[in-house]
């Protein structure tokens, strides 16, 4: 079994545990998520099965789109409600002011990664640190906000709709808004509703998941090159379809040629007849054009 599935995960699991039962389900050792989410949050989550743990890595690259609740007048240490509360304060905020900070954070802006968080400092992870009570420098990152928008807004709380670049932290936005509006703010609540080109509306509740029979499974199951539509595609002729079923460099001319783009950085999918193979990048060597694999997948 090989492919993709849009699985909706549900709060108080860890992507881990995801991964486990879908594991346990299929009786498969080939299973992956492709972008955490924290234990207190829901949404998409898009798992990878046999030959689809290949593409794995071109997922995280895609753009997330997520709703989140922000609570003002609140900070904890984790940026969210389950941390130890660090400060409280009084709230006067406005449905105006907290749309006038909005666009301070638009189309992006210089992010802090949270110590309570994965990303690795000196070969271990931040909240390894966070628990010891150490706090180590961390660089700022540029992260992008396509769309930042107010949803609803009562006194002390406000929802929002994000749609983001990879690695933005959705914690530290919350707390960087409530720190800006003067007031602190901690994210109360946070669901995925997209992950690249799987969305919640198309999911499917890991919970009804389970309970599915085999021949279930496999309808729901998303080809392996499907998150890879916005590469462009190329076909393998047919004098070549040996080296490309072997992994090897494959000589360009002609007519393959017409149809590449001239930029050598563009990844392609490549396919021999129907059969998707792998992903590759036009390189020049001893000044002949080829299409090399980057990620081959047979």
């Amino acid at each position: 079994m090989d492919g993709i599935l849009n699985i909706i995960k549900p709060i108080g699991m860890t992507s881990h545990d995801v991964v486990f039962k879908v594991r346990k389900k299929l009786r498969i050792k080939k299973v992956g998520h492709t972008g955490t989410l924290d234990p207190n949050a829901s949404g998409v989550l898009p798992i990878c099965i046999g030959q689809g743990t290949k593409i794995s890595q071109f997922l995280l690259e895609k753009e997330k789109a997520y709703r989140t609740a922000c609570r003002l007048g609140l900070v904890t240490d984790t940026q969210d409600l389950d941390g130890k509360v660090l400060a409280e304060h009084s709230v006067s905020v406005s449905k105006e002011e907290v749309e006038k900070i909005l666009k301070d954070f638009q189309p992006g802006y210089h992010q802090l990664p949270p110590m309570y968080s994965a990303l690795k400092v000196g070969g271990r992870k931040l909240y390894e640190y966070a628990r010891e009570g150490v706090e180590v420098p961390r660089e700022k990152r540029w992260v992008e906000l396509k769309t930042l928008r107010l949803l609803d807004f009562q006194e002390k709380e406000f929802s929002l709709d994000v749609v983001c670049s990879k690695g933005t932290y959705i914690r530290t936005l919350c707390h960087d808004i409530g720190e800006k509006l003067g007031s602190g703010g901690t994210m109360a609540a946070l669901e995925r509703t997209r992950s690249g080109p799987f969305s919640i509306e198309d999911g499917t509740y890991l919970e009804d998941f389970l309970q599915l029979e085999a021949e279930e499974i496999e309808k729901l199951l998303y080809p392996v090159d499907y998150p890879l539509a916005h590469f462009p595609k190329f076909q393998v002729e047919k004098r070549h379809h040996k080296l490309a079923l072997n992994g090897n460099k494959i000589p360009l001319t002609g007519k393959e040629l017409q149809n590449l783009t001239k930029e050598e950085s563009a990844q392609y999918r490549i396919y021999v007849g129907q059969r998707f193979i792998g992903i590759g990048r036009m390189i020049t060597e001893e000044n002949t054009p080829k299409m090399k694999f980057v990620k081959v997948i047979l």
